[in-house]
């Protein structure tokens, strides 16, 4: 069953006569497109795409044989909304208050607008064989990276230069950025999302660093912190901890699991520790044609884990002025529980 029609099972489930989909990563998951203007609306036995002039030799090329390709007009709006009957759902998440308000204006009387919420995401969430190997060849080339970058060296370089000096390596592999990489050495590690600036990175430090891979459309996302030397009891202790936190946030995921369980085995080990106040963002998140996405491991997340999601663990400690470590995995979920789609050591590595 493809992907439409899975899509408008869930619309007929949710007692929705069709879905307008305007989020242009769900319409390029659903359809193969990859323009800057497109949308699907999808429901019984109807899956038609929708872009302008611009688009239309694109759309033939990308675009699955399945859906209906009206012909393409100046404005989208009216040609979308004269398709449209009965209970539409739209994404309310993604959908802006005034793109609501012209389809509002513009639909009849038969038509009524419905928050759907992340329907098409609930899909995107369990990844098929096709993506899993993306993602996994994703992860294996930010590995790669990383080696080269240690390779290269850290004391004595600016973050921002290592960070530069990655991006392009990406770009060699023939890859992307999944985001702009961190590089944050000594205090600036205490910035979770720290930008990399012109500190040069010194001897005895701990350096966070967090990059992905944009490969063939997916994503991958992986944080390990180094040390460039010696360091004092309290950097190696906190180090200890975070890597303790992870491995077993890590035995934690399989199936059923629910997002803010296993969030809380991590959480509850670094509070015990003394540093709970240090751990302030979520444990971890989905990753794939975006690097967040659904679903979320965080103290106020109820999603339950299936097989098939890809998700990362990620705890951290951060003491402002001071240090801040974290620890990244790319995991796959398993029937068995879960598969590391990241291979870079854990253990503290001493680098020049």
């Amino acid at each position: 069953m493809s992907r439409g029609e899975r899509l408008a099972e869930l619309v007929a489930e949710r007692e929705l006569d069709q879905l307008f989909v305007s989020d242009l990563m769900n319409v390029r998951y659903l359809t193969g497109f990859t323009g800057t203007n497109g949308a699907c609306l999808i429901g019984g036995e109807e899956l038609v795409f929708f872009t302008d002039f611009r688009y239309t030799e694109r759309a033939k090329d990308e675009v699955s044989p399945e859906w209906e390709r009206p012909k393409a007009e100046r404005e989208l709006v009216p040609q979308i909304v004269g398709r449209m009957s009965g209970r539409v759902g739209f994404e309310d998440s993604k959908l802006s208050v005034r793109q609501l308000a012209r389809l509002e204006a513009a639909a009849g009387d038969g038509v009524e607008l419905v928050p759907a919420g992340d329907t098409v995401e609930q899909l995107r969430a369990v990844k098929e064989p096709e993506e899993l190997e993306r993602i996994a060849a994703a992860a294996e080339l930010t590995d790669s990276v990383y080696e080269w970058a240690l390779e290269r060296g850290l004391r004595g370089r600016t973050e921002r230069d290592v960070a530069r000096a990655c991006e392009a390596r990406l770009r060699e592999l023939d890859a992307e950025p999944s985001f702009p990489p961190i590089v944050a050495t000594g205090a600036n590690g205490a910035l979770p999302h720290a930008e990399p600036g012109q500190r040069e990175i010194g001897e005895g430090e701990l350096v966070v660093f967090d990059m992905g891979a944009l490969l063939d459309g997916y994503c991958s996302d992986c944080t390990r912190t180094f040390a460039t030397g010696e360091l004092d009891d309290e950097a190696r202790e906190v180090y200890e901890l975070v890597r303790r936190a992870q491995a077993a946030a890590l035995e934690a995921i399989r199936p059923g699991a629910v997002g803010k369980e296993v969030d809380a085995v991590a959480r509850e080990l670094i509070s015990e520790a003394g540093h709970g106040d240090s751990f302030g963002h979520g444990l971890g998140h989905g990753v794939g044609l975006e690097v967040h996405e659904g679903p979320r491991l965080a103290s106020t997340s109820e999603d339950e884990l299936r097989e098939g999601n890809v998700v990362t663990v990620e705890p951290g400690v951060y003491l402002p002025g001071r240090l801040g470590v974290r620890i990244e995995d790319l995991v796959l979920v398993t029937a068995e529980g879960h598969r590391n789609l990241s291979g870079l050591p854990k253990d503290l590595q001493l680098v020049d």
